[in-house]
């Protein structure tokens, strides 16, 4: 195992390209909500706030896999996973009056807590909308970092509802967990990134929920290296962007099911045009994988992973990636471990199901 770490400054050969691919910026891109340079504007501006996560490579898992691997760990990220990127993007992107009333959002995990750290550390309040079966321990990060939580009922149409009323009791500013070009922009800095620091990637595999870290990732990483291959990460209890993949539009479920509690949103209207169009491949897979996955990752690699940042590794161990004819040409394979806020009791119960 070894880590390799993005230097202080970005290598001259990154700044070239992004300059380069500025100056022809790809035509598809003026069609979705973020391009390569908003991604480049959301690297500088978050800079200062984030860390530049470090990639390991395990030559177990390299035998397992029959790849070269590389894991872009995210889940050592502030916040413990890849959203503080965007919402960091969000809130040192508003002018000081929007600043001033605060932000809102809704969100039962990542999102939320990424929010109220980046807002702390801005100084302004942030409203968080939370439903009322979100994890425990990200309800707690919520709270360490100053979040003002108001609850919701367990689904979509509560907490929009009382994210709105809030937002017109106190002027906030939403920002969307992923529907937001502000967010996709600031996960696309995770591509940037991943590729300075490994630069013969020929595959990513990325966890989709609502899409907004697959659409910032496949936006970043397309403009740098058109040839690289994006496939997404998901489980068999909440395919919906499988399903939208396969049938052209975007189709929502009414249920899920699925340990993987960071993966249950559907598509948005935003990031649905850039999974339609830039997504290689949808790769979904059990739940029981996901758990095989967490296993390898904290016996091997020695990272505490939640199951969603944990569904990369099983995509690329199942089946349908070894067996299909279109990744045979994938040799290094960058997977994004997305994030580390595990909720061990529900993992313990999972492991001795």
């Amino acid at each position: 195992m070894y880590y390799v770490h993005l230097p202080n400054t970005p290598s001259r050969s990154l700044v070239d390209l992004i300059s380069l691919k500025t100056k022809r910026s790809m035509e598809q891109d003026k069609k979705y909500a973020a391009d390569i340079n908003s991604i480049t504007k959301a690297h500088a501006l978050i800079k200062p706030y984030v860390h530049v996560t470090p990639v390991l490579s395990s030559e177990t898992l390299n035998t397992i896999a029959g790849k070269s691997l590389f894991f872009k760990c995210e889940c050592f990220q502030k916040g413990g996973a890849f959203k503080f990127r965007g919402a960091s993007n969000a809130i040192f992107s508003l002018d000081e009056q929007q600043a001033a009333k605060g932000v809102v959002t809704h969100s039962s995990g990542n999102h939320a807590a990424a929010l109220a750290l980046a807002a702390k550390l801005r100084g302004i309040p942030a409203f968080i909308v939370i439903p009322k079966n979100a994890p425990k321990c990200k309800v707690e990060n919520v709270k360490r970092y100053g979040g003002q939580i108001i609850w919701s009922e367990a689904n979509m149409q509560s907490r929009e509802e009382t994210a709105n009323k809030v937002l017109h009791e106190t002027g906030a500013v939403l920002v969307h967990p992923y529907n937001d070009s502000r967010i996709i922009s600031g996960q696309g800095t995770l591509s940037l990134e991943f590729l300075d620091q490994v630069p013969h990637l020929d595959t990513l595999i990325v966890p989709i929920s609502g899409g907004g870290l697959i659409s910032g990732v496949a936006i970043g990483a397309k403009s740098l290296n058109p040839a690289i291959r994006v496939v997404a990460a998901e489980p068999k209890g909440a395919d919906d962007a499988a399903q939208s993949k396969a049938s052209g539009r975007i189709i929502t479920l009414a249920l899920t099911d699925t340990i993987a509690d960071g993966l249950r949103a559907s598509l948005g209207d935003l990031t649905w045009p850039v999974v339609r169009d830039l997504v290689d491949d949808i790769i979904t897979v059990e739940d029981k994988e996901i758990v095989e996955a967490m296993r390898y990752c904290y016996e091997v690699l020695k990272v505490a992973i939640e199951p969603s940042g944990a569904i990369g590794l099983a995509a690329v161990l199942s089946d349908k990636f070894k067996q299909s004819p279109v990744f045979k040409d994938s040799h290094n394979i960058g997977i994004v471990l997305s994030g580390g806020n595990v909720d061990l009791g529900v993992l313990w119960e999972s492991l001795n199901r």
